[in-house]
Protein backbone atom coordinates (compact mmCIF):
# COMPACT_ATOMS: atom_id res chain seq x y z
CA UNK A 1 0.00 0.00 0.00
CA UNK A 2 1.54 3.41 -1.53
CA UNK A 3 1.57 6.14 1.46
CA UNK A 4 -0.11 9.48 0.65
CA UNK A 5 1.99 12.76 0.69
CA UNK A 6 0.96 14.41 4.31
CA UNK A 7 -0.40 17.80 3.15
CA UNK A 8 1.84 20.40 5.73
CA UNK A 9 -0.35 22.29 7.56
CA UNK A 10 -1.96 22.08 11.17
CA UNK A 11 -4.33 18.79 11.67
CA UNK A 12 -7.47 20.13 12.73
CA UNK A 13 -8.39 16.65 14.83
CA UNK A 14 -6.81 17.10 18.37
CA UNK A 15 -6.41 13.22 18.36
CA UNK A 16 -4.78 12.79 15.27
CA UNK A 17 -2.64 15.64 15.87
CA UNK A 18 -1.68 13.72 19.08
CA UNK A 19 -0.81 11.27 17.88
CA UNK A 20 1.24 12.97 15.27
CA UNK A 21 2.86 14.91 17.58
CA UNK A 22 4.08 11.29 19.42
CA UNK A 23 4.89 9.66 16.49
CA UNK A 24 7.35 12.64 14.84
CA UNK A 25 8.48 13.85 17.92
CA UNK A 26 9.89 10.25 19.01
CA UNK A 27 11.44 9.88 15.24
CA UNK A 28 13.38 13.65 15.91
CA UNK A 29 14.94 12.23 18.99
CA UNK A 30 15.91 9.39 17.47
CA UNK A 31 17.67 11.63 14.26
CA UNK A 32 19.16 13.73 16.91
CA UNK A 33 20.71 10.59 18.67
CA UNK A 34 22.06 9.30 15.72
CA UNK A 35 23.62 12.06 14.31
CA UNK A 36 25.54 12.59 17.61
CA UNK A 37 26.69 8.97 17.53
CA UNK A 38 27.65 8.52 13.63
CA UNK A 39 29.11 11.83 13.39
CA UNK A 40 30.43 13.06 16.57
CA UNK A 41 29.02 15.95 16.56
CA UNK A 42 27.07 17.81 19.14
CA UNK A 43 23.47 17.94 19.14
CA UNK A 44 21.06 19.52 21.62
CA UNK A 45 17.23 19.47 20.83
CA UNK A 46 14.73 20.84 22.63
CA UNK A 47 11.08 20.39 21.84
CA UNK A 48 7.72 21.76 23.67
CA UNK A 49 4.25 19.97 23.21
CA UNK A 50 1.22 22.15 22.32
CA UNK A 51 0.62 21.43 26.00
CA UNK A 52 4.08 23.53 26.96
CA UNK A 53 5.52 19.79 28.28
CA UNK A 54 9.43 19.91 27.59
CA UNK A 55 11.27 16.90 26.03
CA UNK A 56 15.21 17.38 25.34
CA UNK A 57 18.02 15.62 23.91
CA UNK A 58 21.73 16.06 24.20
CA UNK A 59 24.91 14.44 23.22
CA UNK A 60 26.87 16.48 26.24
CA UNK A 61 24.80 19.30 27.60
CA UNK A 62 21.94 21.30 27.04
CA UNK A 63 23.23 24.28 29.19
CA UNK A 64 27.14 23.76 27.40
CA UNK A 65 25.59 23.56 24.27
CA UNK A 66 23.24 26.73 24.49
CA UNK A 67 25.95 28.84 26.27
CA UNK A 68 28.38 27.61 22.93
CA UNK A 69 25.30 28.39 20.70
CA UNK A 70 25.02 31.87 22.21
CA UNK A 71 29.35 32.94 22.14
CA UNK A 72 29.41 31.63 18.58
CA UNK A 73 26.45 33.96 17.66
CA UNK A 74 27.47 36.68 19.08
CA UNK A 75 31.29 35.90 17.13
CA UNK A 76 29.11 35.52 13.92
CA UNK A 77 27.61 39.30 14.84
CA UNK A 78 30.70 40.45 15.46
CA UNK A 79 31.76 39.46 12.11
CA UNK A 80 29.15 40.45 9.77
CA UNK A 81 29.05 43.72 11.22
CA UNK A 82 33.07 44.03 10.81
CA UNK A 83 32.24 42.39 7.19
CA UNK A 84 29.94 45.25 6.81
CA UNK A 85 32.23 47.82 7.67
CA UNK A 86 34.91 46.64 5.58
CA UNK A 87 32.51 46.64 2.87
CA UNK A 88 31.35 50.03 3.80
CA UNK A 89 35.06 51.19 4.14
CA UNK A 90 35.55 49.84 0.71
CA UNK A 91 32.36 51.73 -0.86
CA UNK A 92 33.52 54.73 0.17
CA UNK A 93 37.39 54.31 -0.71
CA UNK A 94 35.90 54.15 -4.17
CA UNK A 95 33.63 56.85 -4.33
CA UNK A 96 36.77 58.91 -3.06
CA UNK A 97 38.84 57.41 -5.79
CA UNK A 98 36.02 58.93 -8.45
CA UNK A 99 35.81 62.11 -6.75
CA UNK A 100 39.77 62.29 -6.82
CA UNK A 101 39.74 61.42 -10.39
CA UNK A 102 37.27 63.93 -11.63
CA UNK A 103 38.79 66.90 -9.89
CA UNK A 104 42.11 65.77 -11.33
CA UNK A 105 40.44 65.57 -14.39
CA UNK A 106 38.79 69.28 -13.79
CA UNK A 107 42.21 70.46 -13.00
CA UNK A 108 43.88 69.44 -16.03
CA UNK A 109 40.70 70.68 -18.33
CA UNK A 110 41.34 74.58 -16.15
CA UNK A 111 45.14 74.19 -16.96
CA UNK A 112 44.24 74.21 -20.64
CA UNK A 113 45.32 70.30 -20.57
CA UNK A 114 42.72 67.83 -22.19
CA UNK A 115 40.33 70.23 -23.99
CA UNK A 116 40.65 68.10 -27.44
CA UNK A 117 37.69 66.18 -26.56
CA UNK A 118 36.08 69.21 -25.16
CA UNK A 119 32.32 70.49 -26.70
CA UNK A 120 31.70 74.21 -27.20
CA UNK A 121 29.33 73.55 -24.41
CA UNK A 122 31.96 72.28 -21.81
CA UNK A 123 34.61 74.71 -23.13
CA UNK A 124 31.98 77.69 -22.19
CA UNK A 125 31.55 76.46 -18.95
CA UNK A 126 35.09 76.21 -18.16
CA UNK A 127 35.36 79.85 -19.63
CA UNK A 128 32.71 80.82 -16.79
CA UNK A 129 34.42 78.89 -13.70
CA UNK A 130 37.57 80.51 -15.14
CA UNK A 131 36.12 83.88 -14.98
CA UNK A 132 34.23 83.53 -11.30
CA UNK A 133 37.85 82.34 -10.47
CA UNK A 134 39.48 85.16 -11.42
CA UNK A 135 37.09 87.94 -9.68
CA UNK A 136 36.81 86.17 -6.39
CA UNK A 137 40.96 86.22 -6.96
CA UNK A 138 41.30 89.80 -7.82
CA UNK A 139 38.83 90.99 -5.56
CA UNK A 140 41.22 88.84 -2.50
CA UNK A 141 44.08 90.79 -3.62
CA UNK A 142 42.28 94.28 -3.43
CA UNK A 143 41.50 93.27 0.15
CA UNK A 144 44.86 92.74 0.87
CA UNK A 145 46.13 95.76 -0.85
CA UNK A 146 43.53 98.17 1.05
CA UNK A 147 44.60 96.60 4.06
CA UNK A 148 48.38 97.00 3.70
CA UNK A 149 47.71 100.77 3.03
CA UNK A 150 45.86 101.31 5.84
CA UNK A 151 48.66 99.85 7.97
CA UNK A 152 51.32 102.10 6.14
CA UNK A 153 48.74 105.00 7.19
CA UNK A 154 48.39 104.06 10.42
CA UNK A 155 52.56 103.56 10.24
CA UNK A 156 52.81 107.19 9.10
CA UNK A 157 50.17 108.83 11.55
CA UNK A 158 52.02 107.19 14.66
CA UNK A 159 55.67 108.42 12.91
CA UNK A 160 54.20 111.89 12.87
CA UNK A 161 52.93 111.99 16.13
CA UNK A 162 56.29 110.52 17.93
CA UNK A 163 57.94 113.80 15.30
CA UNK A 164 55.11 115.83 16.89
CA UNK A 165 56.47 114.75 20.53
CA UNK A 166 60.02 115.03 19.83
CA UNK A 167 60.09 118.16 18.65
CA UNK A 168 58.12 119.53 21.47
CA UNK A 169 60.66 117.80 23.95
CA UNK A 170 63.50 119.91 22.01
CA UNK A 171 62.02 123.21 22.35
CA UNK A 172 61.30 122.78 25.67
CA UNK A 173 64.24 121.27 26.85
CA UNK A 174 67.15 121.56 24.09
CA UNK A 175 66.74 125.15 23.37
CA UNK A 176 68.27 126.94 26.71
CA UNK A 177 71.15 124.14 26.38
CA UNK A 178 72.09 125.71 22.87
CA UNK A 179 72.10 129.37 24.63
CA UNK A 180 74.16 128.23 27.20
CA UNK A 181 76.93 127.00 24.67
CA UNK A 182 76.78 130.28 22.30
CA UNK A 183 77.63 132.22 25.57
CA UNK A 184 79.85 130.35 26.96
CA UNK A 185 81.97 130.39 23.56
CA UNK A 186 81.37 134.46 23.57
CA UNK A 187 83.04 134.88 26.37
CA UNK A 188 86.19 132.60 25.60
CA UNK A 189 86.71 134.46 22.58
CA UNK A 190 87.02 137.56 24.89
CA UNK A 191 89.47 135.90 27.87
CA UNK A 192 92.85 137.17 25.72
CA UNK A 193 96.30 136.43 26.77
CA UNK A 194 97.66 139.78 28.54
CA UNK A 195 101.07 138.97 26.65
CA UNK A 196 99.21 139.12 23.09
CA UNK A 197 99.72 141.62 21.21
CA UNK A 198 96.84 143.50 19.16
CA UNK A 199 97.30 145.24 15.70
CA UNK A 200 94.98 148.26 15.16
CA UNK A 201 94.18 151.39 12.82
CA UNK A 202 95.87 153.84 15.19
CA UNK A 203 98.79 155.76 13.80
CA UNK A 204 101.08 158.16 14.64
CA UNK A 205 102.71 161.21 12.99
CA UNK A 206 102.53 163.11 9.75
CA UNK A 207 100.36 160.92 6.77
CA UNK A 208 103.62 160.67 4.70
CA UNK A 209 105.15 158.86 7.91
CA UNK A 210 102.25 156.71 8.63
CA UNK A 211 102.99 153.32 9.57
CA UNK A 212 101.54 150.96 12.26
CA UNK A 213 101.91 150.07 15.79
CA UNK A 214 101.16 147.40 17.98
CA UNK A 215 100.01 148.21 21.08
CA UNK A 216 99.67 145.71 24.02
CA UNK A 217 96.67 145.25 26.01
CA UNK A 218 98.41 147.09 28.82
CA UNK A 219 98.60 149.59 26.99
Amino acid sequence: MVRGKTEMKRIENATSRQVTFSKRRNGLLKKAFELSVLCDAEVALVIFSPRSKLYEFSSSSIAQTIERYQRRIKEIGTNHKRNDNSQQARDETSGLTKKIEQLETSKRKLLGEGIDACSIEELQQLENQLDRSLSRIRAKKYQLLREEIEKLKEEERNLVKENKELKEKWLGMGAPTIASSQSTLSSSEVNLDDNMEVETGLFIGPPETRHFKKISPQN
